[in-house]
């Protein structure tokens, strides 16, 4: 494709920092890279950026050059700033690929569903395709009975008409017969005798054979016309009546308990609607109670059928119920599902709320940092209700650092020490002592520290609405702190001189 084009050298990277990175200048046997230089003064090298012109410049460029009246910057300044810039619509485009992931597996998810209701469909479509079926060879059957009772009847009339006929046509046979032996007597006395008799015999035998006794009494005809041409266009018309009928509200949606689930204080609910309903859906409306028995809420309104509610009380029952809606209105809800909280909470450290410095391993249950700053991780767990305890190990502690272990909110503030915002309460501690502090108020100053092998404990009590610390198992001074509500989770914050590993909470505490 660059068959046509004129291709040039690449430029040096203009905002390349430092020396050569070999101890021995720009041109040192280990092969260090030149600093680039100024393309209109060779002897200078690029020290700052033209903000107008979009470009390095030199000392002397700025001096005499064009640039001498343009905004200009210092070069390293620019350089951590577009590196900053990058950095910022990396994080977009990777944010972005995020959401398309996310869309793939929605999108695998909906071939799966459509696969499953294309079977129902099709299962209910032939079920009732065979329903018809057997409706019409019943009606057929009982079609055919008619018209065997109709041709019986006639056989029978036409064979008692042949057998009258024919006993009719042997008498007047024997009588014509007899008739025309007398006609043939030349004895007239003798004749005359019997005349009378033969004469009105003959006449009543005439007589017999009346208008109509030669003529069939029934038809080869059947009088019976099957009149299926409305049925065979009902049949050609047959269709979905969801196209067209007036809409109306959706059916009940139907739960699917196999992919209903717990994990923690986490509920995740599915359904779908029954195979064949007729009526649109353009969203469904998810509701749970309080897990104590209380009214329902709506927790969810959309067009999925899988939603996972986080944030519910712990060792709770919750019960859930779900309907659908479209533009005719809201539909009947669903049976109720009933759900249990796990009693004791499990929960990592969270990466995709960590500060970027934050350094996660052991399957996010182990914690460091890049950064000599203070830098905060949350765990995945938050609490609102119930007693809550959990202890933190030290893998590693260098250098006397201060690490803050506690509780915090979800927009807590992460590049600085947890506990010197109003959204953190928490106990920093080093190797001699430990402070409380909370809105950066630091309070209660206890002798006792941590080093490698300590263990640190926190003890929530939302029943009692108060938050208590303990290493290596003693108490570290009274309760922190008092008349705490609301929804908190674990957190920590750190430098890169220490390693906190998570240990799983427990139902029991010192």
């Amino acid at each position: 494709p660059f068959a046509k084009h004129r291709l040039a050298p690449p430029p040096a990277h203009p905002g390349a920092p430092g020396g050569s990175g070999d101890g021995g200048g720009g041109k040192g046997a280990g092969g260090g890279r030149k600093l680039p230089t100024c393309a209109e003064h060779d002897l200078e090298n690029y020290s700052m950026y033209c903000v107008s012109c979009r470009s390095p410049v030199c000392y002397q460029c700025l001096e005499e050059g064009k640039h001498s009246k343009h905004d200009v910057k210092a070069l390293g300044a620019m350089w951590k700033q577009h590196k900053a810039q990058l950095s910022q619509a990396l994080n977009g485009v990777s944010d972005k690929a995020k959401e398309a992931k996310e869309f793939l597996v929605q999108l695998k998810n909906l071939l799966q569903q459509i696969q499953e209701n294309g079977l129902d469909y099709e299962a209910c479509l032939v079920a009732q395709c065979d329903a018809l079926v057997d409706a019409l060879t019943r009606q057929k059957a009982k079609l055919l009975t008619k018209v065997t009772k109709e041709r019986e009847h006639k056989l029978k009339v036409v064979w008692d008409q042949i057998n009258h006929c024919t006993l009719k046509l042997r008498q007047s046979t024997g009588l014509m017969e007899y008739c025309l032996e007398v006609i043939k007597e030349n004895d007239p006395s003798g004749f005359l005798q019997i005349s009378d008799a033969l004469i009105k015999r003959v006449q009543v035998s005439q007589e017999q054979w009346v208008k109509g006794a030669l003529e069939p009494k029934v038809s080869a005809e059947f009088d019976l016309t099957l009149d299926s041409e409305p049925l065979l266009q009902s049949i050609h018309q047959l269709d979905f009546i969801q196209m067209k009928f007036p809409v109306s509200v959706p059916p009940v949606p139907l739960l699917q308990l196999e992919k209903c689930c717990t994990r923690n204080n986490s509920v995740t609910l599915a359904w779908r609607m029954p195979p064949l309903s007729h009526n649109p859906v353009e969203g469904y409306i998810l509701e749970l109670d309080d897990g104590d028995g209380g009214q329902f809420r709506e927790v969810y309104v959309g067009k999925e059928t899988l939603c996972t509610i986080d944030g519910l009380h712990f060792n709770s029952t919750y019960n859930a119920r779900v309907k659908a809606f479209n533009s005719s209105g809201v539909g009947p809800y669903s049976k109720t599902v009933i759900l249990q909280t796990s009693d004791v909470a499990w929960f990592t450290f969270d990466p995709s709320s960590a500060h970027r410095d934050i350094v996660l391993s052991n399957d996010n249950q182990t914690a460091t940092c890049n950064s000599y700053d203070d830098r905060v991780v949350l765990g995945t767990a938050a609490f609102s209700k119930g007693v809550h305890y959990w202890e933190l190990h030290v893998d590693r502690y260098d250098n006397h650092p201060d690490p803050a272990f506690g509780i915090a909110r979800i927009n807590v503030v992460k590049d600085m020490m947890l506990g010197k915002d109003d959204k953190a309460w928490a106990m920093y501690v080093d190797n001699n002592r430990s402070w409380f502090m909370h809105c950066n108020s630091h309070t209660n100053r206890t002798e006792g520290g941590v080093s490698k092998g300590a263990t640190v404990g926190v003890l929530l009590d939302l029943n009692k609405h108060n938050l208590t610390f303990y290493i290596n198992g003693q108490q570290q001074g009274p309760p922190a702190f008092e008349n705490i509500e609301g929804v908190f989770m674990p957190a920590l914050s750190l430098n890169r001189n220490v390693q906190v590993n998570l240990l799983q909470s427990s139902p029991t505490y010192p």
